[in-house]
């Protein structure tokens, strides 16, 4: 792992803790003080070490959490006379949440939120940004951003739209409810119910490890620029990274183990 991702996690108890065990990366929202809530300089922090994790090719998987049974209670709202209290100051803010979320969106690797406790507001921005969700039993995952007179964010809300649908879009926004772990996986808020999430995306990232990471991103790539994206999915783009793949040594790689009846051993080169 390179030194400038290391460096990024550095220090005693950071609010935003990183762990590399083998090809999977765990982001841990360490404040469980706080149930995880998510200062400023938080989503700075998470804009950073996923756009470095994205650039570490001995990754495969990352997997994002929280400490102390809650993956976050959401934006720290105890700062925001401080850090948000102009419209100038909101405008920097929004783009700061927003640049954590492009970063986990735009890794090239698989992201699995593994959620337990609460995970609202801004913990639910964050979980929407990545690949899946896998939730406990206790999971309790909601955006009150209409009791607090905030608006969220296009962004945050098309990737709502793209999970779940118009209606329930427009129930999860303007109700400000609260949703159990089967409510969430019935509407497509999150894709499995797990005892214990953390594991379960463990293994399941472990699983994807062994595919060619080229058709992942490309395939990350390709599906989120065609539901999610903010223009039409550049068709020049999209070819190339098919191009990329098919160019690769990890095709010739699954083609001879194929061919071999051996299990291929992709580098992502």
């Amino acid at each position: 792992m390179s030194g400038a991702v290391s460096q990024l996690a550095g220090g005693a108890a950071p609010a935003v803790a990183l762990l590399v065990a083998g090809r999977i990366a765990t982001v841990t929202l360490n404040r469980p003080d706080r149930r995880n809530a998510v200062s400023l300089e938080m989503w700075r922090e998470l804009a950073r070490l996923f756009e470095a994790l994205g650039r570490d090719e001995a990754l495969r998987g990352i997997l994002l959490t929280g400490a102390g049974g809650n993956f976050s209670v959401g934006a720290d709202i105890a700062e925001f006379a401080s850090v948000r209290a102009t419209a100038e100051q909101s405008l920097e803010y929004e783009v700061a949440v927003d640049a954590a979320s492009t970063a986990i969106a735009a890794t090239p690797k698989p992201v699995v939120a593994a959620i337990e406790g609460y995970c609202l507001g801004g913990g639910c921005h964050l979980a929407l940004a990545c690949d899946f969700r896998f939730v406990a039993p206790d999971a309790a995952l909601g955006i009150p951003a209409a009791r607090l007179s905030i608006v969220y964010g296009v962004a945050s809300t098309r990737r709502l739209l793209a999970l779940v649908g118009l209606s329930a879009a427009k129930r999860i926004l303007f109700s400000a409810e609260r949703f159990g772990a089967e409510a969430a996986v019935a509407m497509g808020l999150a894709e499995r119910r797990a005892r214990a999430p953390a594991a379960a995306a463990q293994d399941f990232l472990e699983g994807l490890a062994e595919n060619a990471p080229l058709s992942i991103a490309g395939a990350k790539f390709i599906l989120n620029g065609l539901a999610v994206g903010e223009e039409p999915l550049d068709p020049a783009a999209a070819q190339a990274v098919i191009d990329r793949a098919s160019r690769s040594d990890d095709y010739r790689e699954g083609r001879e183990a194929f061919a071999g009846k051996r299990p291929p051993a992709f580098t992502g080169r």
